[in-house]
């Protein structure tokens, strides 16, 4: 038999186990919210717990699983869980399409945080109930470490073959166990995942509620972006706040194992890691040169917003088209009545000016600048999709250097997406090895990362995967297009949702949602975001004719 698939069934049941014993929880804050829905909760997880019970039953595995069946394994537990956790989302009613609710969850699981609240036809995410907005969290928490690795770490009976799981689901070009033992490699993992989200808790509490706290430390440590406001992080217009955010923000982008190491008191080990150095410098130079783009101190730059029929104009622009009538100093919003009032940022330290027609907001205040700048930077960068600020209206530098993160994502072994900074480093040092090896063509130029000789089939697999990321961005441009999406909508959601960032430009920028996409494109987009996140080759694979032949 080319495949077990009776092993494969048998696992995907225990998972299903999981879900149902995950889905205990919003029913919980429904009931203690008060909550009429907390019954479609009970009962996807009563039916997830008996089926999946039944699954493992019949057809756990009788030996130890192959590559093959831990490739399937992890490819389908995305789709299946996701399929049966937008289950809640319809039979309550809260949302009153399928399609619609896998998409929500799908980008949960995945740690995307593309939503389609908020729309013409969907509710506000204020609106939602509260054991909603608790499981959109949730399923980022499950998702970014890897239900697959939370199901090792607490069911020893999946130990058999657990590497197998481990290795395809755990983001990067390879996965490095901590110990010997994969299942206590999941374990600590997950200790640290969970240490650090309930330090985040502690540190947002002075300034949120404790639902809020917990939901955001849960999507920011995911680094998935799903917030209970509809104005995201902005909403909170709280300096403290964003710097919190800010730095777990970094944290959660950094691979797990140099986390690990750093309680072992092993510093100079972690601070000799290129990939650590790399990440920093990223950081850094984007938050630099975000900040001074965005700051504005003198000049004619610095005019007070205001908002005139839902567009952001200046006093003397709004005084001009009111024959100087006075108009209201509310605070600017773009296009106010699509985003429910979302804060763009800033207050009355905003400075819009046009340029080419087009409005630009910069920030008379460095603090401001750099908080905002500093903020953007790392949601982008580690994919968490946060926003305290509506970065489309931020001057082209800005929008070129947050562009440019769109496409590096977190370290690997993070729980970012994107291509990841270690082959961002590797493809740079491949093609300055090119131009040496033009030099002197009969030389050996081998690539060391961190001291250590890289393979060849590393590189390799580097490139293609590199290859296959942005051939997969094109096709997904190709398919929205056709659906009706103008180019830049398309080409940028696709590249979001594969690099599972959230938030694109255009018609999915920071202050729109997915709502409007077709029926036909969310579904596409859903698969992106599974793609993505399981760095592609998982899924390609299932769809390759070697992967089926003995």
């Amino acid at each position: 038999m080319i495949i077990d698939w009776k092993a494969v069934v048998g696992v995907l049941g225990v998972l299903l186990v999981a879900l149902g014993v995950s889905l205990v929880a919003p029913a919980v804050v429904s009931l203690a919210y008060g909550e009429a829905e907390w019954w479609g909760f009970a009962a996807t997880a009563a039916a997830s717990l008996v089926g999946g019970g039944a699954l493992w039953w019949a057809f756990r595995p009788q030996q130890e699983l192959r590559v093959r069946e831990g490739f399937a394994i992890v490819a389908l537990a995305w789709l299946v869980l996701s399929l049966v956790g937008a289950l809640p989302w319809v039979i309550t009613g809260v949302l009153a399409g399928y399609t619609d609710a896998f998409f929500e969850v799908m980008s949960g699981f995945t740690t995307t945080g593309a939503t389609i609240l908020g729309g013409a036809t969907t509710p506000a995410i204020e609106a939602v109930p509260n054991g909603f907005l608790f499981w959109r969290s949730l399923t980022h928490w499950l998702g970014g470490m890897g239900i697959i690795v939370l199901t090792i770490a607490v069911l020893p009976l999946l130990g058999v073959g657990g590497m197998q799981l481990f290795k395809a689901e755990v983001p990067g070009p390879s996965a490095d166990k901590l110990t010997p033992r994969v299942t206590e490699t999941a374990k600590r993992l997950w200790a640290i995942y969970l240490a650090l989200t309930l330090v985040e808790v502690l540190l947002l509490l002075p300034a949120m509620s404790l639902f809020d706290a917990v939901n955001h430390a849960f999507a920011t440590m995911a680094t998935g972006g799903f917030s209970t406001e509809n104005g995201s992080v902005g909403q909170y217009d709280s300096a403290y706040i964003d710097w919190v955010i800010t730095v777990f923000m970094v944290l959660a982008g950094m691979n797990f194992a140099l986390h690990y190491q750093l309680l072992h008191r092993n510093v100079t080990a972690v601070a000799k890691n290129e990939e650590l150095r790399a990440y920093g410098a990223i950081i850094g130079l984007a938050t630099v040169l975000l900040t001074l783009a965005l700051w504005a101190p003198t000049g004619d730059l610095l005019f007070h917003p205001v908002t005139l029929d839902g567009e952001i104009v200046t006093e003397q622009v709004a005084a001009e088209r009111t024959d100087g009538e006075a108009v209201g100093d509310e605070l600017a919003t773009r296009d106010g009545d699509r985003a429910g009032g979302e804060d763009i940022g800033g207050g009355a330290d905003l400075a819009p000016a046009e340029v080419r027609g087009r409005t630009v907001v910069r920030y008379d205040s460095f603090g401001d600048a750099l908080r905002y700048g500093a903020f953007q930077a790392a949601s982008i960068i580690t994919t968490t999709g946060f926003g305290t600020a509506d970065y489309e209206l931020w001057p082209p530098l800005a929008l070129v250097v947050l562009f440019a993160l769109f496409f590096v994502g977190g370290m690997a072994g993070s729980t970012g997406g994107g291509v990841k900074v270690v082959r961002v480093v590797l493809i740079l040092k491949n093609a300055f090895r090119e131009l040496r090896q033009l030099v002197h063509p009969q030389a050996i130029l081998p690539i060391r990362l961190d001291h250590r000789v890289v393979p060849e089939g590393i590189m390799r697999t580097v490139l293609s995967f590199v290859v296959f990321y942005v051939g997969l961005i094109g096709l997904g441009t190709l398919i929205m297009g056709a659906l009706g999406l103008d180019i830049w909508s398309a080409f940028s959601a696709t590249f979001s949702c594969v690099g599972n960032v959230g938030p694109a430009f255009g018609a999915m920028g920071p202050t729109e949602n997915y709502t409007h996409v077709p029926a036909v494109g969310k579904w596409v987009l859903s698969l992106l975001m599974m793609a993505g996140r399981l760095e592609i080759f998982t899924v390609l694979l299932l769809f390759s004719p070697a992967f089926w032949k003995r």
